[in-house]
């Protein structure tokens, strides 16, 4: 769900989660959206929804989530990575990690608004390469007990982070982005699975993203694919099954606790019916 000023707190819509016995929860983030929109809408709305104006930071939500809910998984669908100094924001994750007990799940992506990125001073067109580094920089500083890193867009000397993450080596990354070789040699060198948005095309692109983990001397059993965004349909959500895939994030309205709980009640039918 889009998290706002006027949405359904968030911690309340995890509890509210948690006691239907649903698996996660995920939101969005966006540190401001400038008034331009030479960047078009990735919904292909021709106007940008009021929602990704009023987005409220991911990290914090998520925090006031985990202290009033005991098992559900929280993540950030999605956090963007290149916008974010990787020092401070390692620190904020794997504090979430550790007082969540390691409920965190990790969910990142390159960016789409232009506009939002080079506010951030981000050259858009090497904003890959830089994600690769902050997340490479984090890493470290999540496993090492003294880390350090020294690459293009990222530096510090041997250093001390703690705490560390709940989850060994860190929240699992699960990484957004459309199909194709890049992509899944990003998701094979530092990440645990792939966010595929809407969930189109994703039988067509394991044989691929399989290939990838295995180059990069990994085992593709490992892999989690998480579609994401998609809409409760019950077909859809057996062909999932049918390739193997045991977690979808579906979409909740931006709306306050009238409207939301009854979708989540209709979600907890279908998951308890073994949709």
């Amino acid at each position: 769900m889009f998290s706002t000023e006027w949405s359904m707190p968030v911690h309340d819509l995890a509890r509210a989660a948690e006691e239907r016995g649903l698996h996660s929860l995920y939101v969005p983030e966006h540190t401001h959206i400038p008034t331009s929109r030479r960047t078009p809408p990735p919904t292909g709305d021709a106007e940008l929804k009021e929602e990704y104006k009023h987005t409220l930071d991911p990290l914090v939500t998520l925090a006031a989530a985990a202290a009033v809910t005991d098992r559900i998984r929280l993540g950030t669908g999605i956090c963007v990575v290149a916008q974010r100094e990787p020092l401070v924001t390692a620190k904020a994750i794997a504090t979430l990690d550790f007082v969540s007990g390691g409920r965190f799940e990790f969910g990142i992506g390159f960016g789409w608004n232009h506009e939002e990125m080079e506010n951030h001073g981000i050259d858009v067109r090497r904003r890959r390469a830089l994600v690769r580094e902050h997340m490479l920089a984090m890493k470290a500083l999540w496993t090492d007990d003294v880390a350090s890193f020294d690459g293009e867009f990222v530096r510090f000397e041997p250093s001390w982070s703690w705490p560390k993450p709940s989850q060994r080596g860190g929240p699992p990354v699960l990484i957004g982005g459309a199909a194709g070789p890049t992509l899944f040699r990003h998701i094979a060198e530092y990440g645990d699975g792939w966010i595929p948005f809407g969930g189109a095309g994703v039988r067509a692109a394991l044989p691929e993203l399989h290939a990838a983990f295995e180059a990069g001397g990994r085992d593709p059993k490992e892999l989690r694919i998480v579609p994401f965004g998609t809409f409760p349909e019950p077909a859809k959500l057996d062909y999932y099954a049918t390739l193997g895939i045991d977690e979808v994030v579906l979409r909740i309205p931006n709306g306050d606790a009238d409207e939301i709980l009854p979708v989540l009640d209709e979600y907890a039918t279908l998951q308890a019916a073994g949709g």
